[in-house]
């Protein structure tokens, strides 16, 4: 009895996989047949307007083959925001080298991410570290080196 059962919805679960003869199951969706990963994963991501995002974050990995290997040695992308990249800098004098490559790196980018997606570059300088040590400070200047 217990194989009979077995028989039977086997028998129906491969009629239900298969369908009725002559007839096509429809894939639900805009595409006929199977997808490379990676383009479903793009449609994916273009679907749930993450597009400026994803490329932003690709920029970090592609980074010397966007601007250079010798520039991309000195100066990391940082912060994206709104359109604004923040760029950082190891040291100042490569800082102002940037300021005057800003035209080369925004076309540059726009090759790499798209038109528009880069609106503004800023260019950061290391941090230098703080001297305050304690609740009082003397005004002035202070520390006269550059830290780069």
């Amino acid at each position: 009895m217990s194989d009979d059962i077995d028989a039977a919805a086997s028998a129906a679960l491969r009629r239900a996989v298969r369908g009725k003869p002559g007839t096509r199951r429809r894939r639900s969706g805009t595409s006929q047949g199977p997808q490379l990963v990676g383009h479903a994963l793009d449609e994916f991501v273009a679907a749930s307007g993450w597009s400026t995002q994803a490329a932003v974050a690709r920029l970090a990995q592609e980074w010397p083959t966007v601007v250079g290997p010798e520039l991309a040695d000195h100066v990391s992308p940082g912060e994206f925001d709104d359109g604004r990249l923040v760029l950082q800098a190891d040291s100042t004098a490569w800082a102002t080298q940037v300021k005057l490559l800003l035209p080369g790196i925004q076309q540059a980018l726009d090759r790499a991410l798209g038109p528009g997606v880069v609106t503004r570059l800023e260019i950061r300088g290391p941090q230098a570290p703080s001297w305050v040590k304690g609740p009082r400070r003397v005004k002035g200047r202070g520390p006269r080196d550059t830290y780069g």
